[in-house]
């Protein structure tokens, strides 16, 4: 009888992160319309993957950038409805316009701290600019606290390997 690697199964523990994040490297943004640039952040921001058609994140992201130029808070409906409404504009499909997956995905926006919840209602956190968010929440505190926890393993690494 063969017992081969492939015939064993072993029960590895599920290893479930605190927190993640994903950051790419694009080209410079330049000549870009509104749509394609809130698209590039999403993806170099990780909220959208290269190549995904499922882009519903991008006009989620592009109507709440819109209000808060006018300071507004939108609930996941209004959001819903903004979006179609900019799809449309774009001659795009209305995939994903489930108000279920309005609300998963900003969701991720909210787990990204670009955006927050106030009441039932949806904003850019503290109506700020995305750049200052970055640097305050993403940068400072969930960037640094990863790379001291990296840090850590790296070191661990070292001492347990010397």
């Amino acid at each position: 009888m063969y017992f081969g690697w492939d015939c064993i199964m072993l029960k590895i523990s599920k290893d479930t992160p605190i927190s993640e994040i994903t950051l790419r490297r694009y080209e410079k943004p330049s000549n870009l319309n509104k749509r394609e640039l809130v698209r590039k952040l999403c993806l170099s921001s990780g909220l959208l993957q290269p190549g995904d058609s499922r882009d519903i994140i991008v006009d989620i992201l592009h109507v709440l950038l819109d209000a808060r130029k006018e300071n507004q808070q939108l609930n996941s409906e209004r959001v819903r409805d903004l979006v179609i409404e900019l799809r449309k504009q774009h001659g795009l499909p209305l995939h994903g316009v489930a108000s279920s997956n309005i609300r998963r995905q900003i969701k991720r926006l909210r787990d990204l701290f670009l955006v927050e919840k106030v009441r039932n209602s949806y904003r850019i956190t503290e109506f700020d600019d995305v750049s200052v968010i970055f640097r305050e929440k993403i940068e400072q505190y969930m960037l640094a606290s990863m790379l001291d926890r990296v840090r850590e393993y790296y070191k661990k690494i070292d001492d347990e390997f010397s």
